[in-house]
């Protein structure tokens, strides 16, 4: 069984004992529960809706809304009517953090293999194909997991421990099998309401994107190409590696793909589609760095004092006519910019504790501030026909901006509440 090292935080209570040399010391920690991935396959389908917890990634296909709940699995929920939004179903996932939608089939992520998940029905959905270790980045804090196995879910477990006294710090390793603690090491886990869309939408944070029957997945420092002619059965074909390092996102635009790093951001054509080549790039101060564009801009907001690193909080508007030297047109100054969304001439972005903000971008390099809807901090907004979805730690939130100028919040479904 392989050892596994792990970081245990000492939580604030502390209690001194009788002794000089010895402290009584409280820590939480989390110990997995494994299953086979037999298991797994057989769990993955459709239960009550239930909680939501760790909102992540959100994909619109119709007027259903596809939301990850981090490494748990996916909710559906129906928006037909986006001031009464209604949870109807979930899907268990152990280990999901990323997902496309192709017509009838959801792909996500399993850990390190790719789901094919049928939902023509999505009160009845069916798995169709699993491709095993496709995604070998994927790990679990401080430790890689075993091959063999997944983590189903995680057990909190609280323990007192007598230490020797010492007045340096309190974090300290141990060696143990089978726990993983709070704080832990390593990167961890970690963007139509009529109804009528027959294509899929993600959010400005997706690292799964779909173009010319491929699907296209980043990692940390690659793109992986699957076939999906045979929608029910992706096929792998390819890997490229994206040397820029650092990788966050993708969005598929036309024929070319625009992909997001903590350094800049790279257009890749997709003219070969399973051989995917760098066009030109756009490079920025270290930050975390979303971006959706259209045929002539791209829009980029960079966000930093986060784990990205770098202090710049801003939108950075870039001329891309040009696609083997984009440029900068202009920065507009923000708070703390993360996911956006374009429609037509309104482009929306998630500015932390401000809001949702909205702009006018008819004229790129005089982007006019609209509106701000507060009250929530998203991380990432899909908009579409005058609507838009916003995912934030506090709820799902549905705003109407028909007429942008008098934007507001006309539904939302809360966190952690049936």
């Amino acid at each position: 069984m392989q050892t596994k090292y792990l970081l245990l935080l000492l939580l604030p209570f502390t209690v001194t004992s009788c002794m000089k040399d010895t402290v009584k010391e409280t820590y939480s920690f989390f110990r997995p529960v494994y299953q086979t991935k037999d298991q797994v396959k057989a769990g993955i389908k459709n239960a009550p809706s239930t909680a939501i917890e760790k909102p992540g990634k959100i994909v619109l296909k119709g007027h259903y809304l596809f939301l990850n709940d981090i490494d748990k699995g996916v909710h559906i929920i129906d928006i037909a009517d986006p001031a009464n939004p209604k949870k109807i179903s979930f899907i268990s996932i152990p280990g999901c953090v990323d997902m496309a939608i192709n017509g009838n089939y959801l792909y996500a992520d399993c850990y390190t293999d790719l789901v094919t998940i049928d939902i023509t029905n999505p009160l009845q959905v069916t798995v169709k194909q699993f491709l095993n270790g496709v995604f070998p980045h994927r790990y679990y804090g401080a430790f890689f997991a075993d091959t063999g196995l997944v983590i189903q879910k995680w057990i909190r477990v609280d323990t007192t421990v007598s230490q020797p006294y010492s007045s340096g710090s309190r974090n300290y390793f141990f060696e143990r099998t089978g726990l993983f603690t709070l704080g832990s090491r390593g990167g961890g886990s970690a963007s139509s309401f009529s109804g009528t869309a027959s294509v899929a939408i993600a959010g400005s944070t997706a690292r799964f994107g779909l173009q010319q029957n491929r699907m296209y997945t980043v990692s940390h420092d690659d793109l992986k190409v699957f076939n999906i002619t045979k929608a029910e059965s992706p096929a792998y074909v390819n890997k490229v590696d994206l040397v820029q390092g650092n990788i966050e996102t993708i969005f598929p635009y036309k024929n070319n793909l625009f992909i997001g790093a903590q350094g800049g951001m790279f257009i890749y054509s997709a003219s070969n589609p399973d051989q995917p080549s760098l066009l030109g790039q756009f490079t920025h101060v270290r930050s975390c760095d979303p971006v959706v564009a259209d045929d002539t801009h791209a829009y980029v907001t960079l966000s930093g004092g986060t784990f990205c690193g770098g202090f710049s909080n801003q939108l950075d508007v870039v001329d891309i006519k040009n696609l083997f030297s984009p440029k900068l047109v202009k920065t507009y100054p923000l708070k703390s910019p993360k996911g956006l969304s374009k429609d037509g001439n309104t482009l929306l972005i998630c500015d932390g504790t401000d809001g949702l903000k909205l702009f006018d971008v008819t004229d790129p390099s005089n982007v006019i501030h609209i509106k701000t809807v507060s009250g929530f901090d998203p991380h990432d907004v899909i908009a579409i026909q005058g609507y838009a979805i916003a995912v934030a730690s506090n709820g799902i939130f549905l705003i109407d901006y028909r007429q942008p100028i008098n934007a507001e919040i006309i539904g939302k479904i809360e966190i952690n509440k049936n």
